[in-house]
């Protein structure tokens, strides 16, 4: 919106010229969504805690997490209302890759909301029903795949490429389709899974968007791409705005999620920014580099389906509670310790995804 206005507004003074740059755009998307989350951040805690929305805790987790009953959730409303308006502002609008991303990050923040009012209002702590749950966040995900597919302007959005090894591109055809739609929605998941404690999956989520983000503007540069050897994908450089969204409403939501936590993002938070990612990774054509970075996401995905399998075909469970934070809580580990760690583990991982830029 004032990316078109200040367009329209150079012909009257050229100092509006930069706000043209897609590295300013970017620098403020950040701080836009950082001060919204700063500055209605603690009229939204007072809010949710007036009409007391808040944590159902289930009574087979932890004892440790019986003392967060009550505190507020569905913050990541907070998170989405955010990226959305920073992104809004700042984005070209007529970019169809702003738009897809926006649609699934609204879509699935639709569920996620839908799911946190029915444990809150109902007192179900599982809310929707799995089924359910899964059947929507199918319908948004196989939406935006097909999207992407049947708008696709050059070979390369529809190609997969292999991180760390140079010119290998591999035709997907409509398996593309059926991947973007598995990263989408297996990424959605994998977020929600990893939002167990306070701060836990806030974090990652900022690094491995801010991440995603220098691939966007990379990739769609077309003398970065050149110089990187990395594929040149027309147009996708927009994105890095709605990237600097997520940091900046990441970190303003962290400074009150950070243990002990003031307010949870609630699955409205967890599998809207979840699915963002992965539409991201898919957009800038970038997987399983996805896959590396979010490193943290996946081990704590692979110990559920590891931990409900084991118990299914043998009766015994691997770990002591899945997902993984969890079997840490149960062995003696400080909240604060698993968080942090994890954290670290992130930023090792984000660092290794990187590299597949120059490592070729």
């Amino acid at each position: 919106m004032l990316y078109n206005l200040s367009e329209y507004l150079t012909q009257f003074h050229s100092g509006f010229n930069v706000f043209q740059y897609l590295t300013m755009r970017s620098i403020l998307g950040v701080l836009t969504a950082l001060a919204i989350s700063l500055i209605v951040g603690p009229s939204l805690i007072r809010y949710l805690e007036s009409y007391n929305i808040g944590q159902r805790v289930r009574d087979d987790g932890p004892e440790s997490h019986f003392s967060k009953a009550g505190t507020p959730t569905m913050g990541g409303a907070l998170i989405l209302v955010a990226i959305v308006v920073s992104t809004i502002l700042w984005s070209d609008l007529s970019s169809r890759f702003v738009w897809v991303v926006l649609f699934v990050t609204v879509g699935f923040g639709a569920i996620g909301w839908i799911d946190d009012y029915k444990k809150i209002v109902y007192g179900n702590a599982r809310g929707l029903s799995a089924r359910t749950k899964f059947f929507w966040q199918s319908v948004v995900g196989l939406s935006a795949a097909l999207v992407l597919f049947y708008t696709a302007q050059y070979p390369i959005e529809t190609q997969l490429i292999v991180p760390f090894i140079k010119d290998i591109l591999l035709d997907l055809g409509w398996m593309y389709v059926v991947l973007a739609y598995f990263v989408i929605v297996g990424s959605s998941n994998a977020v929600n899974l990893t939002d167990g404690l306070d701060g836990l999956a806030i974090l990652p989520t900022v690094l491995v968007g801010g991440a995603l983000g220098v691939f966007a503007y990379l990739t769609g540069n077309v003398n970065f791409s050149s110089y990187l050897g990395i594929p040149y994908v027309p147009g996708v450089g927009e994105i890095v705005v709605f990237c600097g969204a997520i940091v900046g409403a990441g970190l303003g939501f962290l400074w009150f999620n950070t243990y002990p936590a003031q307010i949870f993002m609630g699955d409205v938070g967890a599998l809207a920014l979840g699915a963002a990612l992965g539409t991201i990774a898919v957009i800038v054509r970038q997987e399983l580099v996805l896959f590396i970075m979010g490193g943290i996401f996946v081990v704590e995905t692979v110990s559920v389906v590891l931990q409900v399998a084991s118990f299914k075909l043998t009766g015994r469970r691997i770990f002591r509670m899945a997902p993984l934070h969890h079997h840490y809580e149960l062995k003696g580990w400080p909240e604060p310790r698993i968080i942090v760690r994890f954290w670290i583990i992130t930023v090792v991982l984000v660092l290794i995804g990187l590299s597949s830029l120059k490592i070729r």
